[in-house]
């Protein structure tokens, strides 16, 4: 019997960011690492300098969370050095990996990546994917097709989170081999060492029906409709919204809206990057995860919303039906509706569901395991070693 590439212990290289960054990202890299650890030898590549702070709309890049998510990583890259793509190259190169794994989210990253990847295609056998958590940005421009073209042409596999993902990296490179998995459970949030009771009061909830907005704000987040959907959830449920997250955009519109609603007694904005040991208190406090996006291809929020066994309401965009089991873990719903939001909401408070659907989640998780994950991923690095 012939032996398969990942019957055995690989070599890897993964290249993204972690600790000391911040984010969805640096967590799922993280995660990766620790995940494929457990059979494989990994080493990390990560930057020295993500975005020049100019480009960065918040207001740190680097994760002050008393509980950081950590693993062992060699700072090399920076993202506006060229000379630090090529020494990144290199020291792929000189550890004779199998297989090297990019973090690709932006093409801003493009140049930086296209590099390092010519560098392992010339002077080593090793394997080139990319995890692509959007294969394009969410608001793009032209110049943003002729990085991901050229970007694009050197990895040797992709792995996907949304169908949508995969026709947009289709499109880009016909005939690329391509793997699918949904994004896995952020898990790592739960502290199980409090109630839901306790996370209220740290939060500073009563015994009203609590709706989270979480995650930093953009348009294509799409706040503004479930804002609109307040005054009737409000009057039908009397539900409060608290929206948790760094704005990076304009935070006064948000704010001159809730106002114009007269929904001041009823909206409250945490306008902060939460740390990883915050995380817990908000979504065990809170009844239901809405996430009432203009656009997306998948969101990591689902995915911690799933960890706590929260509900969810989510629009119909990208990858957000897929995860999201209608009328088991949630509710789905048109964008850019907010008639449709509030329906939904108050349906989810008036019928009941919260009881309903709690035996649904355990059966649900096990689609979006790290193990799972890593498991396409090998499938993956087989069939691009063939």
């Amino acid at each position: 019997m012939i032996e398969s590439v990942t019957d055995r212990a690989l070599r890897i290289c993964l290249v993204g960011p972690a600790y000391p960054y911040r984010g969805g990202i640096a967590h799922y890299n993280t995660l990766l690492a620790k995940e494929l650890q457990g059979k494989h030898e990994v080493f990390v590549i990560n930057f020295k300098r993500l975005y020049p702070d100019f480009l960065f709309p918040g207001k740190t890049q680097y994760d002050e969370s008393g509980e950081a998510l950590t693993v062992e990583s060699r700072r090399l890259i920076d993202s506006i050095n060229p000379f630090t793509w090529v020494r990144a190259g290199f020291e792929i190169v000189n550890r004779k990996c199998d297989v090297v794994i990019f973090q690709w989210w932006h093409p801003f990253f493009a140049p930086a990546y296209a590099k390092i990847c010519a560098i392992v295609r010339i002077f080593s056998r090793a394997k080139i994917i990319f995890i692509c958590h959007n294969v394009v940005p969410h608001e793009q421009s032209f110049i943003d097709k002729v990085l991901l073209s050229g970007a694009f042409a050197l990895p040797h596999g992709f792995l996907v989170q949304s169908m949508e993902d995969r026709e947009n990296l289709l499109k880009l490179r016909p005939g690329a081999k391509v793997s699918l998995h949904p994004h896995p459970i952020y898990d790592f949030f739960r502290r199980d060492n409090t109630t839901p009771e306790e996370a209220r009061k740290r939060i500073g909830a009563g015994s009203e029906p609590i709706i989270i907005f979480f995650g930093y704000i953009r348009p294509y987040k799409g706040l503004v409709y479930l804002l609109r959907a307040m005054p009737e959830i409000r009057d039908r449920v009397g539900a409060r919204l608290i929206v948790v997250g760094e704005f990076y955009e304009d935070k006064e519109p948000y704010v001159k809206e809730v106002k114009d609603l007269g929904i001041e007694e009823n909206v409250e904005f945490v306008d902060r990057y939460v740390p990883n040991e915050e995380v817990e208190s908000f979504f065990l406090a809170s009844d239901l995860v809405v996430l009432p996006y203009i656009s997306a291809t998948q969101s990591g929020i689902v995915q911690i919303a799933m960890a706590f066994d929260k509900p969810m309401v989510v629009t119909r965009v990208g990858g957000l039906p897929d995860v999201v089991a209608e009328g088991k873990t949630g509710f789905v719903v048109p964008p850019e509706d907010s008639g449709a939001i509030a329906e939904a909401v108050i349906r989810f408070f008036e019928e009941g569901w919260a009881e309903k659907m709690k035996g649904y989640f355990q059966t649900e998780k096990e689609r979006f395991s790290w193990k799972s994950m890593v498991s396409t991923l090998e499938d993956l690095i087989h069939n691009v070693s063939q």
